[in-house]
Parts: structure tokens; C-alpha cells; sequence
């Protein structure tokens, strides 16, 4: 006959709501554990012994349940008694250790049924679970779990702001769509509170702990599983691997400037395999770009993570942000600014931005390390939108090419002559590609893409 393990549950609060069978297993004669002592009902059993002292040395929380269930088998193995293992609430509702025991070949397990916190939540709430179709999901897991779920849901095991914050990350909240949510703290004990309060308030009015749980009667939108799931990846790779423990927003500008160009690589490999008419280019085209814009996102996420870590913002906050920015960018979508055109458009957001960073010139905040081309096409973009200022007409840039190149032709190529000659010949065709709605930079990376497969098909054509 194999070793025995009966679990048994201390409840959801105080000594009073522990069963009276717990409580004469939980003072018998043989070994007695409890996995914590950090619960309101633990003190009732002075005789126990705890095991919070994997919690210091675990790496993570499965480490910590692998281990103790480690030393429950060893404790069975050594013949001493039947090992009693009391744990908080109902040993069949949220505990990963019992899940564990359960599966090992090693021991027989015994499960003695015992209230949960959902026994005390209901009766707060006024629900009957069954009716409304309640989803109980795990904080921590909030992001993956709640994928898709409108509501009803209650989120148990909301344990450190944390993991209120990722709660809050995890749903696409429109403002003035929040949803309503009530916080569920200490339930069965003198300083219980059931609170209800706003949505963007969630991970600051309580300070909360294990016994903090979350009712969310209606979500308003989607959950962004996909977002939450990266944003976990990307702290546990913070946290796990070496490479990526090491990094800094330094260390990492190099890689966010190569994604940046693979993506544009990926964006005209999409404009030639669209105008080649080949369903299979097209279909690999876009895979690469899905695939780049991916690598680009990351970038996004690990710096966000990083600034998490420093304390300084969130990627919720980056997105906060930029929601915001591109709202009041755009007031004649959400509000009354009339804006018939493009152009009008473009004018609004540069006197907007310009107010918004306090700028004095509107070509301030262009970055100087820009590609020549991009700088110049943007400089002459932003100088247009600046009353005041003459800009030659197509024929007058046409002829500041042909003085150019005359120019060039006399000074031979030669001192600085000839690099001013070249400048300004670069920069009247940059002008003459913006009047023709066409990026100069993308224009010449684009030649120079196909200069590069006639390079290479001349080559094969030697070689065979």
C-alpha cells in the first residue's frame, strides 16, 4: 500500500470556518503541515509545520510547489504517520500543490472538502454563480484565461499590484466604457471590504495580498491575450535568460534600428511581389512583413519592460499614450475641427504638435540622424506647412537640377564645389519626388534593390 497524503482546507478566513473534521486531522498525532502560515487559521494549529521556507529560496512559484510537494512525499515515505497537509480555502479550488500530489505515483491522496473564499464571495456579491455563468480565472493568468470573456468574471489570487496591473493591461477599456469592478479584500475577517471602484483605479486604492480577489460583472471589450501573453514573455525572458537580463535601452538601439530596417525591407519585398501578380510571392510577402512587424513590436515591449523595472512607465502607459496623442492629433475625426483634405490635415497636426511640445520652429524634434534623403524630404515636408514661405514650383526645381548638375559638370567632381553641386542636385530631386507623391528614400533603396539583382543576375550569367 502506498504512502497516504490527506489534504485538507483551512477555510476561507478565521479558525471558525474550518471544518470539523480539518480541524481533528489538523491536531492529530502524526506529521501536520501547512503550506503557509500566512493564513488568518493557521495560528489554531501551533503544532503544525510550515512551509514557507521554500518560498525563500524558489526561483519561481512552480519551483516552490514542486519542492513541497517533494518534502510531502519524503514526510509519507518515512512511515511516521498518516501526513496531514493543510492548505488556505478548499484544497480543490486554485492550489497548484494539491494538483501536483494528486498526480504523483509515489502516494495515495485523500481530499477532505472545505469552504472557499468562492463560498464568501458569493454571499457578498448576491450571485449565484451557476445562474450568471461566472468564469473564475487567476490573476496571474488574467491575460490568457479571460481571453474573449465578456463577463461575468472573478479573478482570484490577485496578490501584489502587479498583478492588478497586468489585469488592467489585459482589457482593451475604451474611455467611458470601463468596466464596473468590486474588489473583494479579507473576506470572513474583521477588516473585510467589498469596494467598488473605477476601472483605472484598480492597482492603486487597495494595498492587496492573498486574501485580495476581483469581481468584474461585464467586460466592455475584448481581452488583449495576445499583448498580455508578449508582455509576459517578454519579463519572464527578462528574468530567465541571460542574454536578455543583460540588456539596457542602450545596449538595444542597434537591434530596434535593424528591426526597423528589416521591416522596411519587408514592405517593398510586399510592393514587387504585389505588382509581380504571383499569388505565391504575395502570400510569402506578407508573411515576412507579419513576420518583422513582430520583431518591431517586441522592441517596443522589451524597452517598455525595462522601463517598468526602473519604475519609470509601463508599455500600458506607452499605449495610453499614444492613444491619446493620436486623438487629440486628430480633432477633426474626434471633435469639430473641419478638415476636407490631406494637406489640411497634415497643416492641423504640425501647428498641434508644434503647441504640444512648445516648440518654437516646426522642424524641431526631426531627428539629424535621419538618411540624408528621409532628412531632406522631411525638412522640405515641414517647411511647407509654414506660412510665409515661398515653395518654387515644379519648373523652378527642374531648374535648380539642371544648374546643379552645370555646376557639378564645371567645378569636375572635384572639392567643395562639387559636394555642393551634388547636395543641391539630391535635394531639388528629393522636391521634385515629394510634388510626384513619391518617397525619395523608398525610391532609391528600391533602385538599389534592383540594381543589386542585375548585379548579381550578370554574375550567374558569367559564371554559367
Amino acid at each position: 500500500m502506498s504512502p497516504r497524503v490527506t489534504v485538507v482546507g483551512l477555510g476561507p478566513a478565521g479558525p471558525e470556518l474550518v471544518t470539523a473534521e480539518a480541524r481533528r486531522l489538523l491536531e492529530g498525532p502524526g506529521p501536520v503541515f501547512l503550506r503557509t502560515a500566512r493564513h488568518p487559521a493557521a495560528g489554531a494549529f501551533p503544532g503544525a509545520a510550515t512551509l514557507d521556507h521554500h518560498y525563500e529560496h524558489g526561483q519561481d512559484f512552480d519551483a516552490v510547489y514542486w519542492a513541497i510537494v517533494e518534502e510531502l512525499v519524503a514526510a509519507a515515505q518515512r512511515g511516521e504517520g498518516p501526513v496531514v497537509y493543510g492548505v488556505p480555502g478548499s484544497p480543490l479550488v486554485a492550489e497548484r500543490t494539491v494538483e501536483l500530489l494528486r498526480q504523483d505515483p509515489r502516494i495515495d491522496v485523500e481530499v477532505v472538502p472545505a469552504l472557499s473564499f468562492l463560498d464568501l464571495a458569493w454571499a457578498r456579491l448576491g450571485v449565484d454563480p451557476l445562474a450568471a455563468g461566472v468564469r473564475l480565472v487567476d490573476g496571474s493568468r488574467f491575460g490568457v484565461q479571460a481571453a474573449g470573456e465578456r463577463g461575468p468574471l472573478l479573478v482570484a489570487q490577485c496578490w501584489s499590484r502587479q498583478v492588478l496591473s497586468d489585469v488592467k493591461l489585459a482589457v482593451d477599456a475604451e474611455p467611458g466604457a470601463e468596466p464596473a469592478v468590486t474588489m473583494l479584500h479579507h473576506l470572513g475577517l474583521p477588516d473585510e471590504s467589498v469596494t467598488t471602484i473605477p476601472w483605472s483605479e484598480l492597482d492603486r486604492v487597495v494595498v492587496p495580498d492573498h486574501l485580495t480577489s476581483l469581481w468584474i460583472p461585464e467586460v466592455a471589450a475584448p481581452v488583449a491575450a495576445e499583448l498580455a501573453r508578449l508582455d509576459e514573455l517578454t519579463r519572464r525572458l527578462r528574468r530567465d535568460c541571460p542574454w536578455d537580463r543583460t540588456q539596457t535601452h542602450a545596449s538595444l538601439a542597434r537591434h530596434l534600428l535593424e528591426e526597423a530596417y528589416e521591416t522596411l525591407d519587408a514592405i517593398d519585398e510586399l510592393g514587387r511581389a504585389e505588382a509581380s501578380g504571383d499569388p505565391g510571392l504575395e502570400a510569402a510577402a506578407v508573411d515576412h512583413l507579419e513576420e518583422e512587424l513582430g520583431d518591431l513590436l517586441f522592441q517596443v515591449f522589451i524597452h517598455s519592460v525595462l522601463a517598468a523595472e526602473e519604475g519609470r512607465f509601463t508599455v500600458a502607459d506607452v499605449a495610453r499614450g499614444i492613444h491619446d496623442k493620436l486623438v487629440a492629433r486628430h480633432p477633426h475625426v474626434f471633435g469639430d475641427v473641419v478638415a476636407r483634405s490631406a494637406g489640411a490635415v497634415e497643416s492641423n497636426w504640425e501647428a498641434l504638435k508644434k503647441a504640444e511640445k512648445g516648440r518654437q520652429s516646426v522642424i524641431d524634434g526631426i531627428p539629424t540622424a535621419l538618411p540624408a534623403l528621409a532628412l531632406a524630404a522631411k525638412l522640405q515636408q515641414k517647411a511647407r506647412a509654414v506660412p510665409g514661405i515661398e515653395w518654387p514650383d515644379g519648373e523652378a526645381w527642374r531648374g535648380r537640377a539642371h544648374e546643379a548638375l552645370e555646376a557639378l559638370s564645371l567645378s569636375g567632381g572635384a572639392g567643395g564645389q562639387g559636394e555642393g553641386a551634388v547636395g543641391a542636385l539630391l535635394f531639388a530631386v528629393t522636391a521634385l519626388a515629394s510634388r510626384a507623391g513619391v518617397d525619395p528614400e523608398g525610391a532609391l533603396r528600391e533602385r538599389a534593390s534592383a540594381f543589386r539583382d542585375e548585379v548579381q543576375a550578370a554574375e550567374r550569367r558569367r559564371g554559367a
